[in-house]
């Protein structure tokens, strides 16, 4: 071989390379783009969205429905590296759609110290709006006062009681009765149960059920955990707390200022601190009032009596949305080491998990986990207003 044919064999390798190289830099760069601005892929870690999500679920977060944000932090993109104090202002991009009551949306995590798009991610589902007064009432939601029960696939704790102890609930029938664990208790004719209302409507019909009651926390263990703390909240019995929203003034008080102070300075970037139980400084003058930079959302998981949410650290900042979670692409059973096959390329359910709601043994003046209550439960259809408001028809403001 002479030479001139060595030559030209080197040069079509370093061509083919170059090739390589360049179609290498070009996929990374439109991946960058795509999970930048467009979508970004997540997966479910915890089982604090269980039924609806379930740990091993890996999802699509769109961007464009609340628009894209730019960069904030300066680093690694996809990474949590970045370089120590060089921040940028927050700006989001146009999108086609607003937070919507109901939405599974995917965000940064809140009290973390990094900057925000350097923070932790978490999904949860949006339950109350900007401007809402939110409580919870022996574990039910209320929203301006009127109840927003669990939706669809959404699960909490329940005590059944039997007539006869030697009952048992088939294990076989546990999962398409939409029962995901039992528990026993102390006594031996009592269970507790996790179970989406619908499961528990269909303990309810079994002949040997005296009672079936939601399992209410009563303990004062709590009450350093919660947000605010001090207030003698639990995750069953929260509120009210009114949710901010941007534009809004709020007259600042010696009772809310513990609620709304981390708003003002860590997520809106003001000194603030209280004088007297009335007058209070932001950025060194003397005020009463406060108005507010941007809305606020309040943020609880399906699975009520096992998700780290709202009702612990506090609310989540628009500028921490991260998107809206719209499709299960792939899913993996981690016990039986098997895809979920029914799981993939799933559509995720928004607000439409409250079209029709249950509200199950929740009488008025509250109930503690095991007393005897009486059997309340009533359908809560599209047409009343509340959940014409989770469906966004019923805002006056456009907020959805």
């Amino acid at each position: 071989m002479s030479t001139d044919d060595t030559s030209r064999d080197a040069d079509t390798r370093k061509s083919e390379l170059r090739q390589w190289g360049e179609s290498l830099v070009v996929a990374v760069v439109i991946v960058l783009i795509v999970r930048s601005l467009l979508f970004d892929l997540f997966r479910i870690p915890t089982p604090s969205m269980e039924e609806n999500l379930l740990v091993g679920d890996y999802l699509v977060v769109s961007k464009l429905h609340y628009g894209p944000r730019t960069p904030v932090s300066l680093g690694i993109p996809l990474t949590s590296i970045h370089l120590p104090g060089v921040t940028f202002p927050y700006h989001r991009l146009p999108g086609f759609s607003e937070v919507q009551r109901g939405d599974p949306i995917v965000f940064n995590y809140p009290p973390d110290d990094e900057p925000i798009d350097r923070k932790v991610h978490y999904v949860k589902r949006v339950i109350g709006m900007p401007d809402d007064t939110l409580s919870v009432r022996d574990k039910l939601v209320h929203i301006d006062g009127d109840p927003l029960p669990l939706g669809r696939g959404m699960q909490q704790y329940w005590t059944v009681t039997k007539s006869d102890a030697r009952y048992q609930i088939p294990r076989r029938r546990m999962e398409e009765m939409g029962i995901s664990e039992v528990r026993r208790t102390d006594r031996a004719e009592t269970v507790r149960v996790l179970a989406t209302p619908e499961g528990a409507q269909q303990i309810r019909q079994r002949s040997w059920v005296r009672s079936i009651e939601p399992y209410i926390l009563d303990s004062d263990e709590y009450d350093d955990l919660m947000y605010p703390p001090g207030r003698g909240y639990t995750p069953d019995n929260y509120g009210p707390v009114h949710i901010p929203a941007k534009g809004t003034t709020v007259e600042l008080t010696d009772q809310n200022w513990a609620l709304y102070r981390p708003a003002i300075v860590r997520y809106e970037g003001h000194a603030a601190r209280q004088m007297t139980d009335s007058t209070f400084a932001i950025d060194g003058a003397r005020t009463s009032t406060y108005t507010f930079q941007q809305d606020y959302f309040f943020a609880m998981g399906d699975n009520r009596d096992n998700s780290q949410d709202s009702r612990f650290w506090g609310f989540v900042p628009m500028n921490h949305v991260v998107g809206k979670a719209v499709l299960t692409y792939f899913s993996w059973d981690h016990e039986e080491w098997l895809p979920r096959f029914g799981r993939i390329m799933r559509p995720i359910a928004d607000n439409e998990v409250f079209r029709e709601q249950t509200i199950m043994n929740h009488p008025p003046g509250g109930q503690t986990a095991g007393r005897p209550q009486t059997d309340s439960s009533a359908r809560v259809r599209s047409s009343s207003a509340l959940a014409d408001r989770a469906s966004g028809t019923d805002d006056p403001r456009g907020r959805p």
